[in-house]
């Protein structure tokens, strides 16, 4: 929470209507240079996104010895000799902590990891314990957590691990799109709770499959990558349908109409699904070639959904959900507590300090719409939590967001969009 005053959300004076270009897909686009950094040769990258994730994940490359070129929005991607010493910021980045440390693993030399203060807090001892059954040594003083060294020797064993991947897809992500230049491959095997965000693993093992890289993942909780090169693929980066939620749910609170243009109609990106989802709120969704639209019908009805395909969507659907007639339950989202901040947590806290009453469960939240006040909303340094907030903002007069400019770290126009769609 912060002391002084924040950006105040723009409350529309009737219903929203327009047409909405939400910048490249962070998800993929991370997977996409990683992958390009390790593959067989120089690949272009098209629509990727400028912004602090990607921008770190460039960096952390960059440090490793790979060459990333820029020139006329197209990114150049030149696989290098990878070798320490080398120091990488992962900032709050999950697709940086995560995804870079295997690639690092190859490096010849010392690789340091820190990031954001939040950053040191997040679990790594998952996928450090993993590396270290690969055949990795890491230094991370025994606490599993930032900062933390990985002392590369060039190549890595790879072969058989079994990991607890309930608290991220990522930890089984980060193995996969190393895991073929690994000298046995990888054979990666979940133990523990279901792995929560499945749509990202699926998006994984496809961009890997583009690549040529053999990916058996037919026995539930079990994927082998054999070992062998990547193709260099030229890749156009799809829009960040997840960046889409607020923009789509300011049509379903104002009734009005709003279309993200490019919406492709094959996808693995989680945000794929706020289709569906603001359909079970009252609206009426539609895709052509235009984009994906969603019409408000002046109804917003309680929902009852599991979101555990779809967690990082949770902060706009609760705010919508905040704002509907009835009560709702958002299940299957307790990984959420590990993610940039304490995801439920912070909602809680923040939705009850302007007047609202949500709960937490063992797994997700409770949400009773009840009359909402305006004040200054925490963002905790998470741009999800922002977006909630600037969507509180649609129906509540006088919401302060606190750190605006956190939602650089998928979107840095967001406000400038926000504020040219919704005035």
């Amino acid at each position: 929470m912060g002391t002084s005053e924040g950006w105040p959300a723009p409350r529309p004076e009737g219903a929203v209507n327009g047409r909405v270009t939400v910048p490249g897909s962070k998800s993929i686009s991370n997977r996409a240079l990683i992958l390009a950094a390790i593959s067989d040769g120089p690949s272009t990258l098209s629509g990727l996104l400028a912004a602090r994730d990607t921008s770190l994940m460039r960096s952390a490359l960059v440090s490793l010895g790979v060459g990333i070129t820029e020139k006329d929005g197209l990114v150049t991607v030149t696989p290098g000799s990878l070798k320490g010493p080398a120091n990488v910021d992962c900032g709050l980045a999950g697709t940086v902590m995560r995804f870079v440390p295997p690639v690092a693993a190859l490096a010849d030399g010392v690789v340091s990891f820190d990031g954001d203060s939040y950053a040191r807090e997040r679990p790594m001892d998952v996928i450090l314990g993993a590396l270290r059954t690969l055949g990795v040594q890491i230094d991370d003083q025994g606490t599993g957590r930032m900062p933390y060294a990985v002392n590369g020797s060039g190549s890595v064993r790879g072969g058989k691990v079994t990991l607890d991947a309930s608290g991220s897809s990522q930890f089984v992500s980060a193995l996969l799109l190393a895991g073929a230049r690994y000298d046995e491959g990888v054979d990666i095997r979940h133990d523990g709770k279901p792995v929560p965000s499945q749509p990202h693993l699926d998006m994984s093992v496809a961009m890997l499959r583009e690549r040529g890289v053999q990916v058996d993942d037919s026995e539930p909780n079990r994927w082998v990558v054999a070992p062998g090169p990547l193709r260099a693929v030229d890749t156009a980066i799809e829009p960040d349908l997840s960046n889409a939620a607020p923009f789509l749910a300011a049509a379903v609170i104002t009734g009005g109409s709003v279309t993200v243009t490019g919406w492709p109609t094959e996808t693995t990106q989680p945000g794929a699904q706020l289709g569906d989802i603001f359909t079970r709120f009252g609206a009426e969704v539609s895709l052509d070639a235009q984009g994906l639209t969603v019409r408000g019908t002046g109804l917003v009805q309680g929902v009852d959904l599991d979101l555990s395909e779809v967690g990082e969507l949770s902060p706009v659907i609760a705010a919508v959900a905040a704002l509907a007639d009835g009560p709702s339950y958002l299940r299957g989202i307790a990984h959420l507590r590990n993610h940039e901040t304490d995801r439920l947590a912070a909602l809680e806290t923040e939705f009850n300090a302007l007047g609202g009453d949500v709960n937490q469960t063992a797994d997700g939240l409770e949400i009773r719409p009840k009359p909402l006040h305006g004040g200054l909303f925490g963002t905790y340094h998470d741009h999800r939590m922002a977006h909630a907030a600037a969507v509180l903002g649609l129906a509540v007069d006088g919401v302060e967001i606190e750190n605006i400019a956190t939602t650089a770290k998928t979107m840095p126009q967001f406000p400038d969009l926000w504020s040219a769609l919704v005035g």
